[in-house]
């Protein structure tokens, strides 16, 4: 009979081997790009996109987002836009070859409810959300990319990020455990 351990094994790319492939990825893109990857960029190129679309004189008179729209430059044709684009298809494509794709469920501690770790996991991601604007990026961006440049500030994101991370896990670890 195989344990939970052995089956995960063989659904789930071995995380040093992944940690491998992501230190390569970013080598890769501030080889060619000159900068690191991040996500939240494209978050907010939607954002600024969809304020465009749904009320465009608003958008024009608000200094946050005229500074992203322009004739010649359109928020939706950065490429972190596409970048993220690119980690949804991957992340549903190695679901599906591995056999993970197969009806929706939410994943939660028999402890809560579905609707009650949908709520914390809106929250969160808001939260998550804000605070990357604040920070001016998200943590791909600001410690991944950080420290792969040796940046003193991407040093003190990884060691804030995790550091929070960990102080705010035993508050909040009835939502998963």
């Amino acid at each position: 009979m195989q344990t939970n351990t052995e089956d995960r094994s063989k659904r789930y790319i071995n995380p040093y081997f992944g940690g491998v492939l992501l230190g390569l990825l970013l080598l890769f893109t501030i080889f060619i790009t000159g900068r690191g990857l991040g996500a939240s960029g494209a978050v907010k190129s939607s954002v600024v996109a969809t304020v465009d679309r749904v009320a465009p004189s608003y958008a024009v008179k608000q200094d946050y987002l005229k500074k992203f729209i322009s004739d010649t430059q359109r928020p939706m044709n950065n490429w972190l836009v596409f970048e993220t684009i690119g980690i949804f298809a991957g992340a549903f494509l190695s679901g599906l070859f591995a056999g993970r794709v197969k009806k929706f469920r939410v994943e939660h501690s028999p402890k809560i409810t579905p609707k009650t770790r949908l709520i914390y996991a809106t929250l969160g991601g808001m939260l998550f959300g804000i605070g990357s604007q604040f920070g001016r990026g998200c943590t791909s961006g600001a410690a991944l990319s950080g420290t792969a440049t040796m940046a003193t500030a991407g040093f003190l994101a990884m060691i804030l990020i995790f550091g929070s991370g960990y102080m705010f896990a035993y508050f909040f670890r009835k939502l998963w455990i």
